[in-house]
């Protein structure tokens, strides 16, 4: 069984598509510790990523354990071809969350054509965040942007993962990707700024 729910940080470096095929290797063949390494090294990133997407500590916590325990119980699901392992246990926690989300009838606006645009002379994110050190403004900020946005300002800006790989865990194409970055960059610095993202004209 996988064991009790850590936060930890991930040391530098993931671990590589041989070492992770070893390790899954192992676990399907008995060894019960084979996964301890993976689990450390990923489950920090996984939680963090699907926090920041759920805005709920629980729900990130067990969304997170919910991917740990479907690679314990499939590990030959994953394969190194299709991406990187943290992009395949965020990519089942995604799937948790909307889950959960579904089962508790909770509705967010998903629909892109809905949200609001900002103009392009917006001011850039890096000019507002030297302005506004406040951590906590900021994380409120993300907070309050649209799923779709929130999540791909995470994982590019926040997690720093490549834009392939964050296309990918959000299920999207790159381009997508991109335009909802751009989206949520823009309202984040108008957030900052204090101005409300329809305020714009």
């Amino acid at each position: 069984m996988i064991p009790a729910m850590r936060m930890p940080q991930r040391p530098d470096g993931a671990p590589d598509a041989d070492e992770v095929g070893d390790r899954l290797a192992a676990w399907a063949a008995g060894d019960r510790q084979a996964l301890e390494p993976l689990y450390r090294r990923e489950a920090g990133p996984v939680y963090r990523y699907l926090l920041m997407l759920a805005g709920d500590a629980a729900a990130a916590a067990d969304a997170t354990q919910e991917a740990f325990v479907a690679l314990a119980r499939r590990p030959q699901d994953y394969s190194a071809d299709r991406g990187s392992l943290g992009a395949y246990l965020a990519g089942i926690g995604r799937h948790a969350l909307l889950a959960h989300w579904r089962g508790q009838q909770r509705h967010e606006v998903l629909d892109e054509a809905a949200l609001i645009d900002l103009p392009d002379s917006a001011p850039s994110p890096e000019a507002v965040l030297v302005r506004r050190q406040d951590q906590a403004a900021l994380m409120q900020a993300v907070a309050a942007l649209p799923a779709l946005f929130r999540e791909a300002l995470v994982l590019v800006d926040l997690q720093e993962r490549p834009y392939t790989e964050a296309a990918r865990i959000a299920g999207c194409e790159l381009n997508t990707l991109r335009t909802r970055l751009h989206r949520a960059r823009q309202r984040l610095a108008a957030l900052l700024n204090g101005a409300a993202p329809g305020d714009a004209p």
